[in-house]
C-alpha cells in the first residue's frame, strides 16, 4: 500500500489532483486510516489512476472519464468518437481563422467584415437612376437614412438606387437573410469600402444575393456612422 504522496510521486501527479479525484468519486483510496486520516492506495487504485491519465491523454474530460471508466467498452468508443468530432470542428475553426488572418496580411483592406444573420425588414423607398456614385450625396436626404444598390462591383454606367422616403414611397420587403456587414472607417470613403467588401466576398467564394444596404446612422451626440450590409450566398461550383 502507498500513501497519497508516494502514489503521486510514482505516477507523476500532484497530491492535490488525487484529493480532487477522491472528492468527485473518480479515484477513492483503498482505505483511510481512522486515526490519522491518511489515504492509502493499492495496486487496483494505481491501475485505475493510470487508466484515468490515459483517457485524459486521449482528450476526454473528467466528466466523460467518469461516465466511461466503469462502463462497457462501447461507451468509451462513443466518447472517443465524439471527442474526435469535436477536435475536427476545432481544427476547422482554427484553420478558417488562420486563413482570415493570412488574407488580411496579404491583401490589405479598409474594412473588417463580419458575417451575420438578420431578420426580415420593410422599407419605403424612392428609386433613382444614377450616372456616377459621386451624384448620390446631392440626391440623398441627411442621416439617418438607408440607401440600397443592386451592384456587385464598380458600376460601369447608369445604375439604380433606392433611398428611404419619409413619406410615401414604394414598399420594399427584405427577407431574413445571411449578410456580410462592415462599418465604414471615418477616413475611408463609402465607395472604396464597398469595393473592398465586394473583393473580400469574391476571395471567399461568396456571391451577392440581393441589394446592398448602406445605412447612415446618427447617435444622440449627432455622430454619424455608415454601415454596409451585403446579403450573400455561397458561390456555385
Amino acid at each position: 500500500m502507498w500513501r497519497i504522496g508516494e502514489l503521486a510521486w510514482m505516477v507523476g501527479v500532484s497530491e492535490r489532483t488525487l484529493r480532487h479525484y477522491d472528492k468527485i468519486g473518480l479515484l477513492v483510496p483503498a482505505t483511510v486510516d481512522s486515526a490519522t486520516r491518511y489515504r492509502w492506495y493499492g495496486v487496483t487504485e494505481l491501475a485505475r489512476l493510470e487508466r484515468i491519465r490515459g483517457l485524459q491523454h486521449l482528450g476526454l474530460s473528467l466528466r466523460q472519464i467518469a461516465d466511461v471508466l466503469d462502463a462497457p467498452d462501447t461507451h468509451l468508443q462513443q466518447a472517443l468518437a465524439e471527442t474526435v468530432a469535436a477536435l475536427r470542428r476545432d481544427i476547422a475553426a482554427k484553420a478558417a481563422a488562420v486563413a482570415v488572418v493570412e488574407d488580411r496580411l496579404t491583401t490589405p483592406t479598409s474594412v473588417l467584415p463580419q458575417k451575420a444573420t438578420v431578420g426580415a425588414r420593410r422599407l419605403h423607398v424612392r428609386h433613382l437612376s444614377i450616372a456616377h456614385p459621386s451624384a448620390l450625396a446631392a440626391l440623398c436626404p441627411p442621416p439617418p437614412m438607408t440607401l440600397l444598390t443592386w451592384l456587385s462591383g464598380q458600376p460601369t454606367g447608369n445604375f439604380v438606387v433606392a433611398v428611404t422616403a419619409d413619406r410615401g414611397g414604394e414598399r420594399l420587403d427584405l427577407p431574413a437573410r445571411t449578410v456580410v456587414r462592415a462599418v465604414v472607417p471615418p477616413a475611408t470613403g463609402v465607395v472604396r469600402a464597398g469595393l473592398d467588401l465586394f473583393d473580400w466576398l469574391r476571395r471567399r467564394g461568396m456571391t451577392v444575393a440581393g441589394p446592398t444596404l448602406e445605412e447612415h446612422l446618427v447617435d444622440a451626440d449627432h455622430a454619424v456612422a455608415t454601415v454596409l450590409e451585403i446579403p450573400v450566398r455561397p458561390a456555385t461550383t
